[in-house]
């Protein structure tokens, strides 16, 4: 009878090990999808900011505004939300580092490196747009 005992705790063990390798393969597939889809996101999203902010200062003798409150709150909005304020968007996290009436600077930068994404975003006065590996930032 000990030997039957034996005999199932070994299979069991074989199971579980098989079981946790195989839900490890599925987890890493579904980051490898997630990241390509969160990093186009992350760039829409910068490049959506970035024309709002362009389109107020041209309608604004060329000075920009000294928050995202103040595209979302007119009428009608130059965005349609504060991408600021929201924790995350897609594993990405925005903030504007410079926000003021002659430029900006704005970011998206993944809530986990490798996780939610590997670049970290950048668009400046202008439009122009940076990519920066997130690793280098840990």
């Amino acid at each position: 009878m000990r030997n039957c005992q034996g005999k199932s705790f070994v299979t069991i063990m074989i199971f579980i090990a098989v079981f946790a390798f195989l839900l490890r393969l599925l987890i890493s597939r579904i980051i490898k999808v997630a990241i390509p889809q969160n990093e186009s996101s992350a760039q829409a999203t910068l490049k959506l900011i970035s024309i709002a902010l362009e389109n107020y200062a041209r309608d604004n003798k060329g000075v920009y505004p000294g928050s995202l409150s103040a595209i979302t709150q007119t009428k009608p909005p130059y965005l349609d939300k504060d991408y600021l304020s929201k924790s995350s968007l897609k594993g990405y996290n925005y903030s504007c580092s410079r926000l003021e009436p002659s430029g900006y600077t704005c970011s998206a930068q993944p809530v986990k490196c490798r996780i939610n994404g590997t670049k970290i975003y950048t668009i400046n006065t202008g439009g122009l747009f940076m990519a920066d590996d997130c690793g280098k930032k840990d």
